[in-house]
């Protein structure tokens, strides 16, 4: 069966998500193609090509797809999905805009956010926020699959695959790209952190935020926080780990003053070890953490971090 990942890039390189959507494609079939679309993305396409497994890399370079704007990149999808039994996106901001918009052109039900592939046409997928699994068969000749990148290993460098270039479908009008305001930051990417400190309502302030800062700089850790701490004010948005957040699964999740609420537990209890500091001994977060600490956070926060400090 002949596979296409839809890879999202900066233009430069792709998605570090993408090796991980290459190997849930290579569970569905052996022919994997990555599509790389953009606007002079030829270093992006080199770097899907490098991606153990791809077969294949299609470049279509086109003035309309340098912002990805999903109103002109899923015609473009749509126009090469005939030739293919899946289109697989990674799970994240991306294949979130652009994959709905593609199956429903393509008159298809989409399978969202599969954490594991059982056959080609039958996937794992979490519903009721984690809480239960459903299996799902689709009886779609085109199967349009999202895939939550934290569930599958990241397929290795060191390919050589071919790069095709295509033509592009052009702007087709709907939508067009006023700007963006990024946040930027010198610690890891939330999603792709091997560490993450997060914290919730019990921080109290945004001010108090400025602990869990020192703690993870001096871990080169991502920071996150619960929704609660994010509706509060107490950090920006990009900040959320949750449902309706991001879905992370470091080797280390230091839970900070966060209850555990399902939605948050959705999006990080796949984090190899937990740890959770909380002044609740009944907090859920305690029924998934492997090591917790009950006590007052503004204590032992700074006690922790000069520990790591000495190490």
């Amino acid at each position: 069966m002949a596979i296409l990942v839809v890879a999202a890039h900066d233009g430069k390189t792709v998605r570090a998500n993408v090796a991980n959507a290459v190997a849930a494609a290579g569970q569905m079939g052996s022919d994997v193609t990555v599509l790389v679309a953009g606007s002079g993305a030829d270093e992006a396409a080199k770097s899907a090509a490098a991606i153990q497994g791809v077969a294949k890399v299609l470049q279509a370079d086109d003035a309309a797809y340098a912002n990805w704007l999903a109103e002109d990149v899923a015609p473009l999808v749509v126009k090469l999905a005939p030739n293919y039994s899946h289109i697989v996106m990674a799970a994240d901001s991306v294949g979130k805009n652009v994959a709905p918009r593609v199956a429903a052109l393509l008159d298809v039900a989409q399978v969202s956010e599969a954490i594991q592939v059982v056959s080609p046409d039958t996937f794992v997928r979490p519903i009721y926020a984690g809480n239960a699994m459903a299996t799902v068969q689709s009886a779609d000749k085109i199967k349009v699959v999202t895939v939550r990148p934290t569930n599958f290993k990241a397929a290795a460098t060191g390919g050589s695959a071919a790069i095709e270039k295509i033509g592009g479908e052009g702007a087709k009008g709907l939508s067009s790209y006023v700007g963006a305001e990024l946040s930027k930051s010198e610690r890891p990417e939330l999603t792709s952190a091997k560490i993450v400190v997060s914290g919730g309502r019990g921080l109290q302030s945004g001010e108090n935020f400025k602990m869990l800062e020192t703690l993870a700089d001096k871990l080169g850790a991502g920071l996150g926080a619960s929704r609660a701490a994010v509706d509060a004010g107490y950090v920006p948005n990009d900040y959320q780990v949750g449902q309706t957040g991001k879905v992370v699964a470091p080797d280390l999740y230091i839970a900070i003053g966060i209850s555990g609420a399902i939605q948050h537990l959705a999006g990080m209890k796949d984090s190899k070890t937990i740890v959770a500091i909380n002044k609740d001994e009944e907090a859920p977060i305690f029924q998934v953490a492997d090591y917790g600490i009950v006590g007052d956070l503004f204590q032992i926060v700074p006690e922790l971090t000069a520990a790591v400090e000495k190490k």
